[in-house]
């Protein structure tokens, strides 16, 4: 995995933790998950903007989003037990799917 990849991979995480904690902001009046949300999106921005030194802008935001998304999903699942459909998960599926392709079959490059 190239520095750029670890990078993006750490402004996923830290999105992931951002918008998972707005759920915890009761409409940002908790001061702690506000914080969080806070830190979460700057540190995101940060190592996104990292990223964007080296891998293109709309591969690097697709595969950003995309997997947060699916990571966002993921643990609303685990830890709010939200349910989704088979549309949703299909839905979900096909960002998946769209993420490999562009990961193994994009000769993109940083121009």
């Amino acid at each position: 995995m190239s520095k750029a990849h670890l990078l993006l991979l750490l402004a996923i995480l830290t999105e992931t933790i951002g918008t998972m904690a707005l759920k915890g902001t009761a409409g940002f009046s908790r001061l702690g998950p506000v914080v969080l949300v806070v830190l979460g999106y700057g540190a995101s921005f940060y190592f996104l903007g990292l990223a964007l030194k080296t891998i293109p802008v709309g591969i690097a935001y697709a595969i950003w989003s995309g997997l947060g998304i699916v990571l966002i999903t993921a643990l609303g699942y685990v830890l709010y037990r939200e349910r989704l459909d088979a549309a949703a998960l299909t839905g979900i599926a096909l960002i998946i799917a769209g993420i490999i392709v562009m990961q193994v079959f994009s000769k993109s490059t940083h121009g």
